[in-house]
């Protein structure tokens, strides 16, 4: 890629069984704390594009709104996560949805989403990242469109109430380790540079 080529992040929160929520757990699976908290607050800040499908979109542009109420029941530091979110750039997947995007700072676009990005990542800079859409997150890696792939593991197992399993549907992916780090002493933060491969590693 070119000097000004974007990079393209797919960035997911995950239990330790491989679910993205469960079903009447709270949001983050009441786990969240200061350090990711503030973490999150950061990264909003840097040269992000969001990337997203529709449904993500309707749930978060929800929860951005609630943040900007002074009644809303998010902490301070929930708030500031979540309202940030309407600053970011964001480009929005759907054959559904209709301009105008109620949410700012929103681009919608229509047609077929890998192409889109594999577009994008040759023409913007900064970083492309995932937001949710695990399906959009699927078809990326499968792809091969992925530069770097990265985890926030909760030390939760959901197997009775678990929604939304993340790798069902993924090729073979190898997996480089570029990054990790720990929050508030249990959250782990995984970062990868992914490899979809046609068959098992084996030694040599």
């Amino acid at each position: 890629m070119g000097e000004t080529a974007a990079t393209l992040m797919v960035d997911l929160i995950i239990s330790l069984d491989g679910y993205a929520s469960a079903e009447g757990w709270p949001g983050w699976w009441g786990l969240e704390g200061p350090e990711y908290l503030a973490w999150l607050e950061e990264e909003g800040k840097k040269d992000f594009t969001t990337l997203m499908g529709a449904n993500t979109y309707r749930v978060m542009a929800g929860l951005s709104e609630q943040a900007a109420d002074g009644d809303s029941g998010f902490s301070e530091e929930e708030g500031a996560s979540l309202g940030g979110l309407a600053a970011m750039p964001k480009v929005i997947f759907s054959s559904t949805l209709k301009e105008p995007l109620v949410w700012p700072n929103s681009e919608l676009v229509s047609g077929d989403a890998v192409e889109a990005v594999r577009e994008m990542k040759r023409t913007r800079t900064g970083t492309l990242s995932t937001l949710g859409s695990l399906s959009l997150c699927r078809s990326l890696v499968a792809a091969g469109l992925v530069d770097r792939y990265r985890l926030v593991v909760f030390p939760v197992i959901t197997g009775k109430t678990g929604r939304e399993r993340i790798y069902d549907g993924y090729p073979d992916v190898a997996l480089d380790m570029v990054d990790s780090r720990t929050f508030d002493g249990r959250l782990q933060l995984l970062e990868y540079v992914p490899r979809v491969i046609d068959a098992p590693l084996r030694r040599d």
